[in-house]
């Protein structure tokens, strides 16, 4: 019994570890973890520039990425991407694999992207986690140790600016660089030259001498640069040179016919601000020259073009002889030119007749046919402004135009008798006319007589007979006071549709909340010559995106709305009440009550009526015609008067606005004639 009971307990024993050993031969080990991880933490350390999280065999993690620094060289600035394309196992050797990357560099936006595959060896430790093997050419396929990428960088030709009939307004001209040699003389010689140079040249000695200071030892500071005829330099540039370091360095620029020749419009070509390299997210070099203000900053990616590149490696040979390899080149591509409807006969007319005012005063003519403004001019007092076509300022008896119309479709006629009193009283503010408003042309007198005598009054009277909204109704019809993209820095006016009694009575005249540059009274104008509303133009556009011209945020050139009607683009063009929803239109929305012609002809007869037997008679022989407009302002509990006239002659509308004047007769009045007797066009 014994001896049995032995032999059954060995025989379960036999067969628990026969038990045992089936089980444990059902229990596999753990599978070695797979390439792709590593492969793209990789990637992603290239990219970044930080490879803390690989494991290299050959270096440490701090000293791969200090490596791929010195080899990334003169493309550390510039924008790139690493990716995995694919990661392949070696066939005889599963615990290797080659991963190949994909660079992409972006040289100049989306069509200066530079790309290559490199290839990483991976190699999986004895802890299973897999390594990769350092080698330059992780940053491209025939990279040394000693070689560094260098890049080339050479801009494009600039585009032109173009003007009516393709005549060339902005385009290179032969000039001198006008300027200290800071190499060829002593810090303090330096110092002392530019002070000389400055009386030379006429600019401002302190700001120039401290420029100098604060330059390199060995650079060429520029003080001006004038072109080759201006008298400064033409015939002097012996004078220049016996200045010690003096130099007169010939060369080329952008430039207009002159030297204020629309300046405050077409703006200014010069080396980038560090703000706009930062704004341009690689677009733009520090090197680079480009457009600063007005049309020429607004179309700079266009004007520009496309920059040459050349990326290079460059090291030392065996011998320790440098050595380069092209990698990657492309040609740049020219900049395309930006046509403009300006007219240069009738800028120079324009120009000319505000060349000699004190104070602020624009001029904007358009041509109603076409909706072309041919000149758009400032006087000096401006300080580069462009408020031309800026400009916010209460229009005065110019918009009784636009009441006007607003009184026609109420069902007045031309010979509707309105009471042209000495006052009137709306909510308790008392409105009266102007200073010396002839007695003779008070009492019931016929809306066409109202308008040409430009009796105040008379319109207020009749602000329960059409409401504000009539009056932004009738803006709309006449092209003004309407939300879109002007392509330039433009402000196209503003009439509140909500308005108090005593608001509503000063909009009748052109004031309380109503606002208006030259280029928008010139709009209304054109809009009743051509007898149909019709969009102002000034720029065709080019097809590349004009640099930072989101419509609804403070880019130049946006003349947008808070509501249907009213538009608000200060001088900088930033939207009142805007929002960053949708941009605007690139043309005006088309009025809801659109001008017909019966309403321009009758519009046309009232205009012309100035000029016979109202206040624009010193117009007659030189216009059709024409609206005065005088509007009153506080300026620090002093009145005084922002002055308007606006004319037409044949197909050509204009507009004058004087921010401090007389009355519209008085002082604007003199500007239309001179300028419509400059310009024959």
């Amino acid at each position: 019994m014994r001896v049995g009971l032995r032999r059954r307990s060995a025989i379960v024993a036999v067969g628990l570890l026969a038990l045992g050993g089936s089980l444990a031969a059902c229990t596999s080990a753990p599978e070695p973890p797979k390439p792709e991880a590593a492969a793209a933490a990789l990637a992603d350390g290239l990219t970044s520039g930080d490879l803390g999280s690989v494991a290299f065999d050959g270096a440490t993690p701090a000293a791969a990425a200090e490596s791929v620094r010195n080899a990334v060289g003169g493309l550390s600035s510039i924008g790139r991407t690493v990716t995995v394309e694919s990661v392949t196992p070696k066939s005889e050797d599963p615990a290797q694999a080659t991963a190949k990357l994909r660079w992409s560099w972006d040289l100049a936006g989306a069509e200066g992207k530079w790309t290559y595959v490199t290839d990483a060896k991976l190699v999986r430790a004895a802890d299973q986690s897999w390594h990769v093997q350092w080698s330059p050419t992780l940053v491209e396929p025939k990279l040394t140790a000693t070689e560094r990428l260098a890049l080339d960088r050479k801009q494009a030709p600039r585009g032109s600016i173009l003007g009516a009939n393709g005549e060339v307004l902005v385009g290179l001209k032969d000039v001198y660089r006008v300027g200290i040699d800071k190499g060829r003389v002593s810090a303090e010689q330096a110092q002392t030259s530019a002070a000389a140079l400055a009386t030379l040249m006429g600019i401002d000695g302190a700001a120039y001498v401290k420029t100098v200071a604060a330059s390199g030892a060995q650079q060429f500071v520029v003080a001006i640069t004038l072109r080759v005829d201006d008298a400064r330099i033409a015939g002097r540039t012996a004078a220049v040179q016996a200045i010690p370091g003096g130099a007169a360095m010939p060369g080329q620029a952008m430039l207009a016919p002159t030297a204020t020749f629309a300046r405050a419009l077409l703006g200014t070509v010069g080396p980038a601000t560090a703000e706009l390299v930062t704004k341009s997210a690689g677009r733009i070099a520090a090197t680079d020259t480009v457009g600063l203000s007005g049309l020429q900053l607004r179309y700079d990616e266009a004007l520009s073009g496309q920059p040459g590149v050349v990326v290079a490696a460059k090291g030392t040979d065996a011998g320790g002889q440098p050595t380069s390899r092209t990698l990657f080149s492309r040609p740049p591509v020219p900049g395309v030119n930006l046509t403009t409807t300006l007219d240069r006969q009738a800028q120079d007319a324009a120009e000319a007749t505000l060349a000699g005012l004190a104070g602020s005063a624009s001029l904007v003519a358009i041509r109603p046919s076409t909706g072309e403004i041919v000149a758009a001019a400032n006087s000096p007092a401006t300080n580069g402004l462009p408020l031309a076509t800026t400009g916010q300022a209460a229009p005065g008896s110019t918009f009784k135009i636009v009441t006007s119309l607003a009184l026609l479709r109420a069902g007045l006629t031309l010979d509707s008798p309105l009471p042209c009193t000495d006052t009137i009283s709306v909510d308790g503010r008392v409105f009266k006319n102007y200073d010396n408003y002839p007695a003779s042309g008070l009492g019931d007198i016929p809306m066409r007589t109202a308008l040409a005598n430009s009796c105040n009054t008379a319109f207020i009277s009749q602000r329960d007979t059409v409401s504000q909204g009539d009056l932004a109704d009738a803006a709309a019809a006449l092209g003004v006071g309407v939300a879109y993209d002007t392509g330039y820095s433009g402000f196209v006016g503003s009439i509140p549709r909500d308005a108090t009694q005593t608001e509503h009575g000063a909009s009748m005249i052109g004031q309380g909340k109503v606002t208006a540059s030259a280029l928008s009274m010139a709009i209304v104008m054109a809009t009743i010559v051509r007898g149909s509303t019709l969009l102002p133009r000034l720029v065709d556009r080019p097809s590349v995106a004009p640099s930072g011209a989101s419509a609804n945020s403070t880019a130049p050139g946006t003349a947008t709305a808070s509501a249907p009607a009213t538009a608000g683009a200060g001088p900088t063009g930033a939207a009142a009440g805007a929002t960053a929803s949708a941009p605007a239109p690139t043309a005006p929305p088309a009025p809801a009550k659109p001008l017909t012609a019966a309403e321009a002809e009758a519009l046309q007869t009232m205009l012309r009526g100035v000029v016979t037997q109202g206040s624009a008679r010193a117009l007659i022989g030189i216009a059709d015609g024409a609206k005065t407009g005088t509007a009153e302002f506080d300026a620090a509990g002093t009145t005084k008067a922002h002055a308007w006239m606006i004319a037409f002659r044949g197909d050509l509308a204009v507009a004058v606005y004087v921010e401090e004047g007389v009355s519209g007769s008085k002082t604007a009045g003199p500007l239309v004639a001179a300028f419509l007797q400059g310009y024959a066009g």
